[in-house]
């Protein structure tokens, strides 16, 4: 599923996901918990502000890559 992510960039164009858009809801990115690399992405499995964990995968081919949402873990029971 395509996303769009807000990245912090700091040596290097988007380093790290800060935020990430799911339709219209928008994900603050607590915690950055691992990180890998493909031979052509990179991929970060992260906390969202909801407490759940999220992969996000980073394609580095084109322009400027493209996002998308791998992998989704609820870790908190809905009331």
């Amino acid at each position: 599923m395509q996303v769009r992510v807000e990245s912090y960039s700091g040596y290097k164009a988007d380093q790290r996901p800060l935020c990430f858009y799911l339709r219209e809801r928008k994900y603050q990115v607590e915690e950055v918990l691992d990180q890998w690399y493909g031979p052509d992405d990179t991929y970060f499995r992260v906390r969202a502000e909801d407490g759940n964990i999220y992969i996000l995968r980073h394609a580095h081919a084109g322009p400027e890559g493209s996002w998308t949402l791998e992998s989704f873990r609820r870790t908190r029971v809905l009331d």
